[in-house]
């Protein structure tokens, strides 16, 4: 590998997911802006939409849960049109 290109500072970093709520710790470089207190101690806060506490190939559930609602919008939009299609 080449020297010089690697991060050198590692620090410990929660992770939560935002579907479910599950925090886990790791370390990383990843940039924070907010920080949670996780234990009695505080980290760095990074926020997930899915990890594999509720992503479906990880749980074995079939349904997806959506944060940011973009099924049920997709759905008011252009269900009506996917039932006529049906027929």
């Amino acid at each position: 590998m080449k020297k010089g290109i690697h991060p050198e500072e590692f620090r410990m970093v929660a992770f939560k997911d935002m579907s479910n709520g599950h925090t886990f710790l790791t370390r990383s470089t990843v940039e924070t802006k907010e920080n949670i207190e996780v234990d009695g101690v505080e980290y760095p806060l990074y926020k997930l939409e899915i990890s594999n506490t509720s992503h479906p190939f990880y749980t074995g559930k079939v349904k997806l849960v959506d944060t940011a609602g973009r099924v049920d919008k997709f759905m008011s939009r252009y269900g009506k049109h996917m039932e006529n299609r049906k027929k």
